[in-house]
This record gives structure tokens, sequence and C-alpha cells, in this order.
């Protein structure tokens, strides 16, 4: 219910007990509340909410837009490379949209581990285009890192499994990085990594437009690629709440 204000008494209440709860849940951009998981809410809500519905329509135009591309060809074992990495970067950005307004306890419990099962489905994804392509090359006899695309995709993938390691470590046995204490220190520098990787993760498909088989074969346009990775970005980043990466307002 609204105050004479205009603003929801749920939301007066939750700044007055807290006092500083506000600034504390403030994203990047945006005004607080924007981007964080309202008391009981559904999760379901969390992937289209504030920015999140810019990003969760741009990474669905983007898996649209690689799968059209591929199966409007012939099929060849190759086909399954983007098939896979797209199906996982898909998978990657509803993980994110998911813990992202997470601000209580019990919400970044249960948004940890839906986080880390979609984490888990995207590596197998990852893990999977990897192997056809490797495959595909030994077959074929093709040459190994011949284009950025290549050196990109060597370097994402590496990234990918250590930030898979280390996270899943300081979850699963904090007693690696000194005690829990001393893991959820970490946890600022995980998250940071992970916005990386999302970004590369990106930056790789944009660079597999000038590949030779994108040109022969696919077609997809740069621009196209360019645009709803942006689009994804845009969405993602104004939602990133400043105190878990670290950040913080001085008080006035």
């Amino acid at each position: 219910m609204a105050s004479a204000t205009g603003i929801p008494e749920e939301r007066i209440v939750s700044i007055e007990r807290t006092g500083t709860e506000q600034r504390e849940t403030e994203p990047l951009l945006g005004r607080p509340g924007d981007a964080t998981q309202s008391q009981d809410a559904s999760f379901f809500k969390n992937l289209v909410l504030g920015t999140g519905l810019v990003a969760q329509t741009a990474v669905i135009l983007l898996f649209i837009l690689v799968w059209t591309s591929v199966f409007t060809k012939p099929v060849i074992l190759f086909s399954g490379h983007p098939l896979a990495q797209s199906l996982g970067v898909l998978i990657l950005v509803q993980s994110i949209l998911t813990l992202q307004p997470t601000h209580t306890a019990d919400q970044k419990r249960v948004g940890r581990w839906i986080h880390a099962s979609l984490n888990l489905a995207a590596l197998c994804a990852f893990i999977a285009g990897v192997v056809i392509i490797e495959y595909n090359k030994i077959v074929g006899h093709g040459q190994h890192f011949h284009s950025v695309h290549g050196y990109l995709g060597v370097i994402t993938s590496i990234i990918i499994l250590l930030q898979y390691v280390v996270g899943f470590t300081m979850w699963a046995t904090p007693a690696l990085y000194g005690g829990e204490e001393r893991a959820k220190m970490i946890w600022k520098y995980h998250r940071m990594s992970g916005y990386t990787i999302l970004v590369l993760l990106l930056v790789t498909i944009c660079s597999a437009t000038l590949t030779p088989y994108n040109e022969y074969v696919l077609k997809m346009k740069l621009w196209a690629t360019a645009l709803l990775s942006i689009l994804i970005l845009v969405g993602i980043f104004p939602r990133i709440q400043k105190q878990k990466l670290g950040f913080r307002r001085a008080e006035q």
C-alpha cells in the first residue's frame, strides 16, 4: 500500500529500519530498489527486474540469431560449436540476472544455489563447444590459432575454468582460503572477474563474425552481434550493487 507521499510503505519501513539500507542496496545506476529483490518475491522476477529486461531480450535475440544462422545452413559437426557456446552464454546471463538483485541472507543463500546450478549447466555447454571445435580440427587437420576469435576463445576458456574452480572451492572448501571469513573477502574479486568473463565471451562471439566460416557460411553481421552484446551489458551493468564489489558512498 502506498503512503501519502506515493512511496510504498514497506519501502519506507525498510529504509527507516536500517538507516543505511537505501545506500547499501543502490545499484551503479538508477534508484535504490530498482535492482533489489523484494521480500518473498519470486526469483523469476529477478530475470527482468529493472534494466534486466533489456539484457534478457538482447541475449534471447542473440541466441536466436546464432541458432537461426546455423540451422538455415547445412548442419555439420562444426555447427555444434556455435550452438553450444551461444547456449552457454544464454544460461550464464540467466545466472547473473538471478543473483544480482539478492540482498538478504535468505535470498543470497537460495540465489547462490541457483547461480551455481546454472553456472554448472553453462560450463557443460562451453566444454561441449570446445570439445567439438577441437575434435573437428583434429579430424580435419585444421590449423589452430589462425584467427583473433581462436585466441580469444582459448584465453576466455582458461579464465572461465579458473573462475569455476575458485568459485566452487570458495563455496565448498573455504578452508583452502584460510576460513570462511577470508573466503568471503575474495567474493568481490570473483564477481568482478565474472563480469569480465561476460565481456570476453561477448567480444569472442563478435569476433566469430570475422572468421572465414562465418563469412562464407553463417553470414552473421558484426553490427548485429555487437549491438546485442552492448545491450546485454547495458541491461546487466546498471544492476550491479555497489556494496557487492566493495564500493560504498562516503557518509554524508
